[in-house]
């Protein structure tokens, strides 16, 4: 072999290498995810064949994050029928002791044992005596018949000594309470065994110094010692426009009794002396307490408060209580078939009139 042959062999040898060897990462570009990458094998000689191995690189994409929709609202039958039962109190039992201003969540457990299909339309609201700041509405989750449905509520104790109690109630979407068990309502009762201390406002008493009539006495009622005026004529147009209100929608006539009038009439002298448009008297009473101070056992009560200047007349006060929007546990009262007896106070003092029905079943 001649020197220009050899030479010849070389330089193509040379050439051969230069093409299979190795290539270098910048003569690389990263593909796309949906591309298929060919990459060469390393180690290859002039003398052997060339391969290569195809990586196949698929795009894993997350999934998209949406939330949750609500379910759709299952749709009731015409005509079903509402009604539930009370199975347990899940948190806060009866009798619970409490500290004045603290915390807590109260749940009931109560079973769907009516047709109706329960929703978001269907609302737990507060109807009377000590709302310690609920909300004004919790909306139920869907429950179908058979089912049980837990309900929590977020609420405050009251800053004051005693047992306090608390009545719920369940609306339909047409606004209508719903009947639980043999009742229409879900309760609670703490005893509040003490309180935080708080800077109160001093509380200004109208006309302090002029001539006293004291309301009767007694754990319950407070002291008014203003010179309120009592008129008895203006009662019976109460008591009249609320039983031909009940009449109107089916119900019987409420009967008058003299205890729950005490009671009635004690708030009255205590609200006009001192200016309140509340349900808690002065000296912290609650219209359970002034029930009990005087005499009646009751299994339910509530109340009606309201004063105005110039005084209502007493279908006017009743108007009122019919059409009040803020507080609609004013109208539920008026046509409740729960209660079966009324008491009525009236109390004048400057220039201002107050109303207080009290309701109870004994």
């Amino acid at each position: 072999m001649n020197g220009k042959r050899i030479a010849t062999i070389m330089i193509l040898t040379v050439m051969i290498l230069s093409a299979c060897g190795t290539a270098t990462p910048g003569e690389i570009s990263t593909p796309a995810l949906t591309e298929t990458l060919v990459m060469p094998v390393t180690g290859t000689t002039a003398t052997e064949s060339a391969t290569v191995t195809e990586v196949s690189v698929t795009s894993t994409a997350l999934p998209e994050i949406t939330s949750t929709p609500e379910p759709p609202r299952p749709t009731n039958v015409a005509g079903c029928t509402n009604s539930a039962a009370f199975v347990v109190d899940v948190t806060i039992p009866d009798n619970t002791q409490m500290t004045g201003g603290e915390e807590f969540v109260k749940t009931w457990r109560i079973m769907n044992n009516g047709t109706c299909i329960w929703a978001s339309d269907y609302k737990l609201t507060y109807y009377s005596e000590e709302q310690m700041n609920a909300p004004a509405e919790v909306p139920l989750a869907i429950t179908y018949p058979g089912q049980t449905l837990d309900i929590s509520i977020p609420l405050t104790a009251p800053n004051s000594i005693g047992v306090k109690r608390g009545n719920f109630v369940i609306t339909n979407p047409e606004g209508l309470i719903m009947k639980i068990s043999d009742d229409s309502r879900l309760w609670l009762i703490i005893n509040v065994g003490s309180t935080v201390a708080t800077t109160a406002a001093p509380t200004q008493t109208a006309n302090a110094t002029s001539p006293a009539t004291t309301a009767s006495s007694g754990s319950g009622f407070a002291n008014a010692t203003c010179a309120y005026a009592m008129d008895q004529t203006r009662l019976f147009p109460v008591i009249n426009a609320i039983n031909a209100y009940r009449a109107q929608s089916g119900l019987p006539a409420y009967t008058t009794n003299p205890q729950l009038a005490q009671a009635a009439q004690a708030h009255a002298n205590d609200i006009a002396c001192n200016n309140l448009f509340v349900h808690t008297g002065s000296n912290g009473s609650t219209v359970e307490a002034r029930v009990v101070a005087s005499g009646y056992v009751a299994a339910f009560e509530s109340e009606n408060v309201y004063g105005s200047f110039p005084p209502l007349s007493g279908q006017e006060v009743v108007n009122w209580w019919k059409n009040d929007k803020t507080d609609l546990n004013h109208n539920l009262n008026l046509v409740s078939d729960t209660f079966i007896e009324i008491g009525v106070g009236y109390a004048f003092f400057n220039n201002y009139g107050y109303y207080v029905i009290v309701f109870a079943t004994p």
